[in-house]
């Protein structure tokens, strides 16, 4: 499995692009924010002869879903995410006006399919495993590939950091018990792609993670 990954939007958020031989392609967390970020994931896409078959969400942060309703007009397909963090899709235009930030057209359409720690996601010959991690979101998953030994951890965990559970329905306990309990099991080599800055590892994170310590 091949990972790229896009930096979007202003809060700096990161786009996922996962493929494989087949040229299947998924696109996680989709922040494309204005033409010319379209247009990069676009032509990524197009120079790779890819085909786009599921739009996957770890979470509905609008920072996460800023380029949904673009990425689903563009590959007509509807997003997987949980369940649990809908009331985000529905609060989208109000979130995005206490961060002063325009909506113009760009409200987000509905979940296509729920999914949850139980199921898989499946694209060309490869299938993630899923895990449900509240605390930053109710519905917060994160994708993990066991033959490249990657994890999309979204913003449950980041190098050095967690994801902020300052929210009216965050939780930090239930955050720190979820990374612990399922995701530093997965095993030190296991590279970690999160929702907000570089690269990391289980194996740093165990060692140097200040909330996990």
């Amino acid at each position: 499995m091949n990972i790229y990954s896009f930096v979007t939007n202003p809060f700096q958020e990161n786009t996922y692009i996962l493929y494989d031989d087949t040229k299947e392609a998924i696109i996680i967390d989709c922040g494309a924010f204005n033409a010319s970020e379209e247009k990069e994931i676009l032509d990524f896409i197009t120079m790779q002869e890819l085909k786009v078959v599921k739009l996957v969400h770890t979470h509905l942060h609008l920072d996460h879903i800023f380029g949904y309703r673009w990425s689903s007009e563009a590959f007509g397909l509807l997003t997987h995410a949980h369940k649990e963090d809908e009331f985000l899709i529905d609060e989208y235009e109000q979130i995005c006006k206490n961060y002063g930030v325009p909506v113009e057209d760009k409200l987000p359409p509905e979940i296509g399919t729920y999914i949850s720690e139980n199921d898989t996601i499946s694209f060309g010959n490869t299938e993630l495993e899923i895990y449900h991690v509240p605390g930053h979101t109710p519905g917060h998953l994160c994708f993990y590939e066991p033959k490249t030994r990657i994890l999309i951890a979204g913003d449950c965990l980041f190098k050095q950091s967690i994801g902020r559970t300052d929210f009216t329905y965050g939780n930090h306990k239930q955050l720190v018990e979820g990374i612990k309990t399922k995701l530093l099991p997965l095993g030190d080599d296991v590279a970690v792609h999160s929702g907000h800055g570089p690269q990391t590892t289980i194996a740093w994170e165990r060692k140097y993670n200040p909330f996990l310590q």
